[in-house]
């Protein structure tokens, strides 16, 4: 099965974790399809297996039965270097801790990405400029994460998430330090940037006001899906 750039699809996966000498099962038979430049919400209760489901589009946990395409390449049968390329290549990821290095600031966090993937240090740092410029941040450059707000540490891990210019986002909870009014510009900004881009966004949240805004809400429970709502745009 070939996929286009920005699609995921899983295909019936299983996946369990190791609790001591068990085998704890949290994925059962999961198969989705997602289209590129959607805007999906993977939600509910904790203990759902939603974030398991999102580490495993990640491909930072391997499923025990299954296949997964993310951007036209199975992840599910990569080795670690194979996949550590992959991500760099074509994921970027969004936390709800924010995860900046205290000792950097704005420029250099967004930064990263690029080092790691080889860029000069002139291309890099005019990239990181233009992506803080981009999520409202461009005063904020030289700035360290505790000089900045929680909304303003969140949208630096956006431009960091898109620095390398990646079909895919995932985000985990990312809104979910926020208040409520930052929560809403955060939530704005990431549906922008889907929309200008055609950027696919995959987001794990419990929160209903995030998933209204996304074209369609993908239900866990108890490791399975069960229902799916398209939501009117």
């Amino acid at each position: 099965m070939a996929n286009a750039l920005g699609e995921l699809t899983v295909e019936g996966v299983r996946h369990s974790y190791d609790s001591g000498k068990l085998k704890v099962p949290v994925l059962f038979d999961i198969s989705l399809h997602i289209k590129a430049g959607e805007f999906v919400a993977l939600c509910g209760s904790s203990g759902s297996g939603k974030t398991s489901l999102l580490n495993l589009l990640a491909g930072l946990t391997k499923p025990d039965e299954g296949r997964i395409w993310v951007s036209g390449h199975e992840i599910s049968r990569m080795n670690e270097n194979k996949l550590c390329i992959f991500r760099r290549n074509y994921l970027g990821f969004v936390f709800q801790s924010f995860n900046l290095l205290p000792t950097l600031t704005a420029v250099e966090n967004v930064e990263l990405p690029l080092v790691f993937s080889g860029e000069k240090k002139r291309n890099r740092r005019k990239r990181a400029i233009e992506m803080l410029e981009q999520v409202g941040l461009g005063d904020r450059i030289h700035h360290k994460p505790n000089e900045l707000s929680g909304g303003q540490q969140q949208r630096v891990s956006i431009a960091r998430a898109l620095v390398n210019k990646p079909n895919i986002v995932l985000a985990d909870e990312p809104t979910g330090n926020l208040d409520s009014v930052t929560e809403q510009e955060i939530l704005q900004l990431m549906r922008s940037i889907n929309r200008e881009h055609g950027t696919t966004f995959v987001i794990v949240t419990h929160d209903d006001e995030v998933a209204k805004q996304s074209d369609r809400i993908i239900f866990l429970k108890d490791g399975r899906i069960v229902d799916e709502q398209q939501q009117a745009r």
